[in-house]
């Protein structure tokens, strides 16, 4: 018992998780977003931040990276927090902190000695309506605001799509054809009304149970499915587009990525858009991604559904109902319980139905690399119900062969 009280918090998890950390909910409001109601909050807590912070629409996971919200942005706003017994108190500490202090232990020494953190996160983003075409830094752009790049995938998961939304279609890239001229004129005339930029972008209606990959320097413009979406750490951004779904866009948003000696410099603006990469003509091909086999086994199956990039992976596992499995990964990873109940490791695991802000909840949770190297056993208990589960994993994940 004296040995046990000598252990920090963050040893004390891990050691009561057998190498899975168990992780509290982390909602995060956006001013410029309606909530598409998707993501299981209860209907009252919303706008529970105030109006004037806007409503939650975004659920950050597994995320060590804070949310660049403006100067409202609450404390640790979007870092997810662990949650540990000690004694008879349940205390929650950041997970960011947990891997500072645990280092290889946590997150394995591949991605420790190359990183020195937890190099990416997800999240589910939940609109009513579309996004406006915007876009993410590359390394060197966003470099200049003191921000790493921001490479990101999407993923639909069926289970949080009930409707549409909106507008379910996303616009991506830049017609072929179009001139530069003709997009930093759309640039210019940002305060003017409808800048009418997606004019030169192509829509592709969404589909759940499939994704889209989305490196930076690449305009898109969101549509209004409920979105997995695994990304670099890194919360940079500029909006492209002015008017979306007949509401303004400040243009404070289109100079959020700009460093403040090029405010007002168009050709900044212009510099950050890949240009080979919005008008490639077979974006589609490219960009769209259906899930692949990653492999089946004997009561469970899983796909890769986000693979596209180097700098992350995305994996849906089911486990069927009165199946027990074990798991290998050759990563540490974060993971979201979609669907079922059962028990992982020594957690019980379940599906929230709702949720109220500020409660705890048996649905999300981050492996360590020796735990997921040892095999995560995972015991489906009902009779009816797959287990279905998302796994986001940092870049280069040893397991990623198509």
């Amino acid at each position: 018992m004296k040995a046990m009280e000598k252990l920090s918090l963050a040893e004390k998890a891990l050691e009561q998780g057998q190498g899975i950390l168990r992780l509290a909910p982390t909602w995060v409001p956006r001013s410029f977003c309606v909530p598409g109601r998707r993501i299981k909050l209860h209907p009252d807590d919303y706008y529970v931040l105030g109006g004037e912070r806007g409503g939650i629409d975004e659920r950050w996971l597994s995320s060590t990276t804070p949310a660049k919200n403006g100067p409202l942005t609450g404390e640790n706003e979007g870092l997810s927090m662990v949650v540990v017994n000690d004694g008879n108190a349940t205390q929650q500490f950041l997970l960011k902190d947990a891997i500072s202090e645990l280092k290889d232990q946590l997150i394995g020494k591949r991605l420790w000695d190359e990183y020195g953190a937890w190099p990416m996160y997800s999240k589910f983003f939940d609109n009513m309506g579309p996004l406006p075409h915007h876009i993410h830094h590359n390394d060197e752009k966003a470099a200049l605001i003191g921000q790493a790049g921001k490479p990101e995938a999407y993923y639909f998961p069926p289970q949080l799509n009930n409707h549409g939304g909106d507008f379910p279609y996303t616009f991506m890239g830049i017609a072929p054809g179009t001139t530069r001229e003709q997009i930093r004129e759309c640039l210019v005339n940002f305060t003017k009304g409808d800048n009418k930029i997606t004019n030169y972008s192509q829509a592709y209606r969404l589909e759940p149970g499939t994704g889209w990959d989305v490196p930076p320097g690449l305009l898109h413009a969101p549509g209004s499915l409920c979105t997995y979406e695994p990304q670099k750490a890194s919360d940079v951004f500029a909006m492209y587009q002015s008017l979306v779904n007949e509401a303004i866009v400040p243009e404070v948003l289109l100079w959020n990525g700009t460093p403040k000696e090029s405010i007002g410099d168009y050709d900044a603006l212009m510099d950050v858009i890949d240009w080979d990469l919005n008008v490639d003509p077979e974006q589609f091909q490219n960009r769209f991604m259906p899930p692949k086999t990653a492999a089946n086994g004997e009561g469970y199956t899983e796909n890769w559904v986000c693979y596209k990039s180097a700098a992350f992976s995305a994996k849906e596992l089911t486990v069927a109902p009165g199946a027990t499995v074990v798991i290998k990964d050759s990563a540490a990873y974060g993971i979201i319980v979609m669907q079922g109940h059962g028990k992982m490791g020594v957690w019980d695991i379940e599906t929230p139905a709702l949720i109220r802000y500020g409660q705890l909840t048996n649905d999300e949770f981050f492996i360590s690399e020796t735990a997921a190297m040892a095999g995560v056993k995972i015991v489906n208990t009902s009779a009816t119900d797959p287990i279905v589960m998302l796994k986001h994993f940092g870049p280069g994940n040893p397991d990623l062969v198509l």
